[in-house]
Protein backbone atom coordinates (compact mmCIF):
# COMPACT_ATOMS: atom_id res chain seq x y z
CA UNK A 1 0.00 0.00 0.00
CA UNK A 2 1.29 3.39 -0.84
CA UNK A 3 1.95 6.04 1.28
CA UNK A 4 0.16 8.99 0.29
CA UNK A 5 2.47 11.43 2.68
CA UNK A 6 5.67 10.24 0.74
CA UNK A 7 4.66 7.53 -1.84
CA UNK A 8 6.93 4.83 0.24
CA UNK A 9 5.61 1.35 -1.34
CA UNK A 10 6.14 -0.47 2.31
CA UNK A 11 4.28 -0.35 5.16
CA UNK A 12 3.08 -2.40 7.73
CA UNK A 13 -0.41 -2.52 9.89
CA UNK A 14 -0.68 -1.05 13.41
CA UNK A 15 -4.10 -1.96 13.93
CA UNK A 16 -7.12 -4.02 12.30
CA UNK A 17 -10.82 -4.20 12.88
CA UNK A 18 -13.56 -4.78 10.97
CA UNK A 19 -16.33 -2.66 10.45
CA UNK A 20 -20.11 -3.14 12.42
CA UNK A 21 -21.92 -4.40 9.43
CA UNK A 22 -18.52 -6.97 8.93
CA UNK A 23 -18.35 -5.84 5.20
CA UNK A 24 -14.73 -3.76 5.54
CA UNK A 25 -12.17 -3.79 7.23
CA UNK A 26 -10.38 -0.92 8.44
CA UNK A 27 -6.68 -1.08 8.49
CA UNK A 28 -4.48 1.46 10.48
CA UNK A 29 -0.84 1.58 8.93
CA UNK A 30 2.18 3.23 9.48
CA UNK A 31 4.75 3.78 6.40
CA UNK A 32 8.21 2.24 6.78
CA UNK A 33 10.23 5.28 5.52
CA UNK A 34 8.44 8.27 7.03
CA UNK A 35 6.96 6.83 10.21
CA UNK A 36 3.54 8.58 9.25
CA UNK A 37 0.37 7.17 9.96
CA UNK A 38 -2.39 6.39 7.76
CA UNK A 39 -6.42 4.43 7.20
CA UNK A 40 -7.11 2.12 4.44
CA UNK A 41 -9.95 0.12 3.98
CA UNK A 42 -10.78 -3.31 2.41
CA UNK A 43 -14.14 -4.16 1.19
CA UNK A 44 -14.96 -7.38 -0.51
CA UNK A 45 -15.25 -6.31 -4.67
CA UNK A 46 -19.26 -7.05 -5.12
CA UNK A 47 -19.41 -9.39 -8.85
CA UNK A 48 -22.84 -9.50 -10.10
CA UNK A 49 -24.41 -12.42 -11.20
CA UNK A 50 -25.34 -11.65 -15.12
CA UNK A 51 -27.73 -13.47 -17.09
CA UNK A 52 -27.22 -13.97 -20.97
CA UNK A 53 -30.32 -13.75 -22.66
CA UNK A 54 -31.29 -15.27 -26.09
CA UNK A 55 -30.47 -11.98 -28.38
CA UNK A 56 -27.15 -12.18 -26.32
CA UNK A 57 -27.70 -9.04 -24.48
CA UNK A 58 -26.82 -9.03 -20.31
CA UNK A 59 -29.29 -8.03 -17.69
CA UNK A 60 -28.01 -8.74 -13.65
CA UNK A 61 -29.57 -11.36 -12.31
CA UNK A 62 -33.11 -11.29 -10.51
CA UNK A 63 -34.33 -13.72 -8.70
CA UNK A 64 -38.46 -12.07 -8.84
CA UNK A 65 -37.92 -13.12 -12.58
CA UNK A 66 -37.41 -16.35 -11.82
CA UNK A 67 -40.16 -16.93 -9.13
CA UNK A 68 -42.52 -14.87 -11.58
CA UNK A 69 -41.76 -17.31 -14.39
CA UNK A 70 -42.30 -19.81 -12.27
CA UNK A 71 -45.26 -18.85 -11.10
CA UNK A 72 -46.62 -18.59 -14.60
CA UNK A 73 -45.48 -22.02 -15.66
CA UNK A 74 -47.48 -23.62 -12.40
CA UNK A 75 -50.70 -21.96 -12.69
CA UNK A 76 -52.53 -24.78 -13.32
CA UNK A 77 -50.55 -27.43 -11.33
CA UNK A 78 -51.10 -28.16 -7.79
CA UNK A 79 -48.36 -25.78 -6.08
CA UNK A 80 -48.57 -23.08 -4.09
CA UNK A 81 -47.23 -19.37 -4.45
CA UNK A 82 -45.43 -19.75 -0.90
CA UNK A 83 -43.84 -23.34 -2.35
CA UNK A 84 -42.47 -21.74 -5.63
CA UNK A 85 -41.16 -18.32 -3.14
CA UNK A 86 -39.18 -20.79 -0.77
CA UNK A 87 -37.48 -22.79 -3.49
CA UNK A 88 -34.84 -20.40 -3.81
CA UNK A 89 -34.51 -19.46 0.01
CA UNK A 90 -31.04 -17.30 0.61
CA UNK A 91 -28.94 -19.17 3.29
CA UNK A 92 -29.02 -16.17 5.22
CA UNK A 93 -32.67 -17.36 5.71
CA UNK A 94 -32.29 -20.60 6.51
CA UNK A 95 -29.52 -19.37 9.26
CA UNK A 96 -32.03 -16.58 10.97
CA UNK A 97 -34.97 -18.86 11.57
CA UNK A 98 -32.83 -21.98 12.50
CA UNK A 99 -31.55 -19.12 15.39
CA UNK A 100 -34.64 -18.21 16.13
CA UNK A 101 -35.96 -21.74 16.80
CA UNK A 102 -32.64 -21.76 19.05
CA UNK A 103 -32.51 -18.73 20.73
CA UNK A 104 -36.62 -19.27 21.64
CA UNK A 105 -35.37 -22.72 23.09
CA UNK A 106 -37.86 -24.90 20.50
CA UNK A 107 -35.29 -27.05 19.60
CA UNK A 108 -34.51 -28.23 23.15
CA UNK A 109 -37.40 -29.84 23.49
CA UNK A 110 -36.81 -32.09 20.49
CA UNK A 111 -34.80 -35.42 20.83
CA UNK A 112 -33.46 -35.39 16.80
CA UNK A 113 -33.25 -33.34 13.69
CA UNK A 114 -34.73 -33.94 9.81
CA UNK A 115 -34.10 -31.80 7.42
CA UNK A 116 -35.24 -31.78 3.78
CA UNK A 117 -33.48 -30.90 0.41
CA UNK A 118 -32.37 -27.19 0.37
CA UNK A 119 -32.73 -26.90 -3.72
CA UNK A 120 -31.54 -23.91 -5.15
CA UNK A 121 -30.68 -22.28 -1.40
CA UNK A 122 -27.36 -20.78 -2.92
CA UNK A 123 -26.29 -17.11 -1.49
CA UNK A 124 -26.41 -14.60 -3.95
CA UNK A 125 -23.07 -12.98 -2.84
CA UNK A 126 -21.06 -16.50 -1.99
CA UNK A 127 -18.23 -14.55 -0.57
CA UNK A 128 -20.65 -12.75 1.87
CA UNK A 129 -22.79 -15.88 3.01
CA UNK A 130 -22.22 -19.43 4.77
CA UNK A 131 -23.68 -22.23 2.76
CA UNK A 132 -26.18 -24.86 4.30
CA UNK A 133 -23.91 -27.15 5.02
CA UNK A 134 -21.70 -24.46 7.31
CA UNK A 135 -25.20 -23.24 8.98
CA UNK A 136 -25.84 -26.73 10.24
CA UNK A 137 -22.37 -27.39 11.42
CA UNK A 138 -22.23 -24.25 13.18
CA UNK A 139 -25.82 -23.88 14.76
CA UNK A 140 -27.24 -27.66 14.84
CA UNK A 141 -24.29 -29.69 15.48
CA UNK A 142 -22.99 -28.05 18.72
CA UNK A 143 -26.35 -29.17 19.88
CA UNK A 144 -25.38 -33.06 19.97
CA UNK A 145 -28.80 -33.81 18.82
CA UNK A 146 -28.92 -36.87 15.85
CA UNK A 147 -29.06 -34.86 12.24
CA UNK A 148 -30.60 -36.06 9.10
CA UNK A 149 -30.07 -33.85 6.28
CA UNK A 150 -31.48 -34.67 2.39
CA UNK A 151 -34.60 -36.06 3.43
CA UNK A 152 -37.42 -36.22 0.60
CA UNK A 153 -39.61 -34.31 2.52
CA UNK A 154 -41.21 -31.06 2.42
CA UNK A 155 -41.42 -29.34 -0.91
CA UNK A 156 -39.80 -31.54 -2.98
CA UNK A 157 -40.73 -34.65 -5.42
CA UNK A 158 -41.63 -37.40 -3.48
CA UNK A 159 -42.48 -36.09 -0.56
CA UNK A 160 -42.46 -37.96 2.60
CA UNK A 161 -45.15 -37.26 5.02
CA UNK A 162 -44.02 -36.93 8.76
CA UNK A 163 -46.66 -36.45 11.14
CA UNK A 164 -45.64 -33.52 13.30
CA UNK A 165 -44.99 -34.87 16.93
CA UNK A 166 -44.63 -38.40 16.21
CA UNK A 167 -42.36 -40.24 17.76
CA UNK A 168 -39.42 -41.91 15.84
CA UNK A 169 -36.06 -43.02 15.94
CA UNK A 170 -33.38 -41.12 14.44
CA UNK A 171 -30.01 -43.45 12.89
CA UNK A 172 -27.88 -40.41 11.96
CA UNK A 173 -25.11 -42.23 11.16
CA UNK A 174 -27.54 -44.28 8.63
CA UNK A 175 -29.91 -42.02 7.78
CA UNK A 176 -32.87 -44.23 9.14
CA UNK A 177 -35.86 -42.90 10.16
CA UNK A 178 -38.45 -45.52 11.87
CA UNK A 179 -41.88 -44.24 13.10
CA UNK A 180 -42.59 -46.05 16.95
Amino acid sequence: MKCPFCFNDESKVVDSRSTDDNTTIRRRRECTKCNKRYTTYEKIEDIPILVVKRDLTRENFNKEKIVNGLIIACQKRPVSRKQIEEIAEEPYKIDRMLLQLIQAKKINACSGIILGYFSNCKASKPQQSLTISEIIEELLKPLGKPIITGVACGHSLPSLTLPMGAEVLIDSKNKIIKLV
